[in-house]
């Protein structure tokens, strides 16, 4: 009888350790992504990149306003097996060229670019993408208010939602919904956890911005169906300013309601 006692006893404390184990492993997991260092790989006078996860980047190109100044604006990065996806361009021709020549003195092949809507922050330097034959890709809307606006514009267009091949993984581009824009769309990267919200996010503090073509009415709406749709993010890259975790997305919801 004791001797079975001792056994049990033995099994619980090896069970113990077995659940403990597993669940130290799942933190490392998410320390991974939410105590991630971010190194500042590249810069020049008119271009910033930083890693800001094991396979997400930020590039930042700097673009003049009459009504703002001269403005950072954000775009991501996503690398994987070689190969490389951007969500919208730097806003200048001269600024694409130099983005895309650091990135393929790193080997990397360029798949495609996104726009994630019309205005010239996002895809200010698709001619310098053309020029390379790199696929560029955009909401349908998007096309036509480019041309519509005399802008760039992406060759291809999608319905809703698009998926790409980056490597061995996958990065989404979906469409919620109008807020910054009728055709503003988001960028998804599920192995970082990463959302690149473009304009339809906001910095945290930043104040509502440019709204020409704004939806202020549907705005809140839309983020709110963002937040629904990716409950485990762990990073929000908006169009301007400082990237952050998923309360920017409360945030912007919030300045529009």
């Amino acid at each position: 009888m004791n001797r079975q006692l001792i056994i049990a006893a033995l099994l619980l404390v090896l069970s113990a350790c077995s659940g403990k184990s597993e669940k130290s492993h799942e933190q490392l997991s998410q320390d991974q992504h939410t105590n991630y260092t971010e190194k500042e790989i590249y810069t020049s006078d008119q271009l910033i990149i930083k890693q800001i996860r094991p396979n997400t980047y930020v590039h930042v190109s700097f673009l003049d306003t009459d009504s703002f100044g001269k403005v950072e604006c954000n775009g991501m990065i996503v690398i994987s097996d070689g190969e490389a996806i951007i969500f919208d361009t730097p806003s200048t021709s001269n600024e694409a060229e130099e983005l895309i020549t650091f990135l393929e003195g790193e080997k990397l092949q360029i798949k495609a670019v996104v726009a994630t809507h019309f205005h010239m922050d996002c895809l200010g330097g698709l001619e310098a993408f053309h020029a390379r034959e790199i696929p560029s890709y955009a909401f349908k809307n998007t096309l036509s208010l480019a041309s519509q606006h005399g802008f760039p514009q992406p060759k291809m267009g999608f319905q809703d939602q698009l998926a790409l091949k980056v490597g061995s993984r996958s990065v989404f581009v979906h469409y919620f919904g109008e807020g910054h824009t009728e055709d503003n769309v988001i960028g998804y990267f599920p192995d970082d956890q990463v959302l690149f919200g473009g304009c339809l996010v906001k910095a945290d503090g930043a104040g509502k911005g440019n709204l020409e073509d704004a939806n202020i009415t549907a705005w809140p709406t839309t983020v709110n169906k963002i937040t629904a749709a990716y409950p485990t993010l762990q990073l929000v890259i908006p169009g301007h300013g400082k990237w952050g975790d998923k309360s920017l997305l409360t945030y912007t919801e919030t300045l529009f309601q």
